[in-house]
């Protein structure tokens, strides 16, 4: 009898189970959303959402406990800086199951899980900023000096196009006539 027994066993062993949920939490924080299948999708859940939780405390022990975790310091940062202050507000339930169906080879139920709050990373919000900038810039200019030069060299190469084939047309009669 299992009664009380949460572990979801995936049917490997304890070290390989941990290898796995591990990798699977590390690609969750980088991608923000993986396509997995649904059994490990619901192991990993309760993994991923307790880091989140460690993000939301935001110390040194926190820190320390989510690098002994991921051992990564790339993906502690955005998981403290990004992930949890998207979802400073949710009291718990960051992630998203969302089944997708059967795999084609082996017919395993396929999900994807992503993050439910949404966030920006870090490098581009920081592309972000000057983009909104240079659009607002953009509305200010006339609209007679908006055409784009791609647009200006189509518009005079279909100028001379028939002109050339004028020119051609001229020159073959041109000899002919002699």
């Amino acid at each position: 009898m299992r009664h009380r027994n949460k572990t979801v066993k995936l049917q490997r062993k304890k070290p390989h189970r941990e290898a796995l949920l591990k990798n699977l939490c590390k690609s969750l924080i980088e991608h923000r959303r993986i396509k997995t299948t649904l059994a490990k999708a619901k192991a990993l859940r309760p993994v991923a959402e307790k880091l989140l939780t460690l993000g939301k405390k935001n110390t040194l022990h926190s820190r320390r406990l989510a690098f002994a975790k991921l051992r990564s310091e790339t993906l502690v940062k955005k998981l403290f800086d990004e992930i949890a202050v998207a979802s400073a507000d949710r009291k718990g339930g960051y992630t998203r199951i969302t089944k997708l169906g059967q795999r084609m080879s082996d017919s395993a139920p396929m999900a994807f899980i992503e993050w439910v709050d949404y966030f920006v990373p870090a490098g581009a919000a920081a592309e972000a900023a000057p983009a909104v900038a240079e659009e607002a810039a953009t509305e200010e200019k006339p609209a007679k000096a908006s055409k784009s030069k791609k647009a200006a060299a189509s518009a005079e190469a279909t100028e001379e196009k028939p002109a050339k084939k004028a020119s051609k047309k001229a020159a073959k009669k041109a000899e002919s006539e002699e």
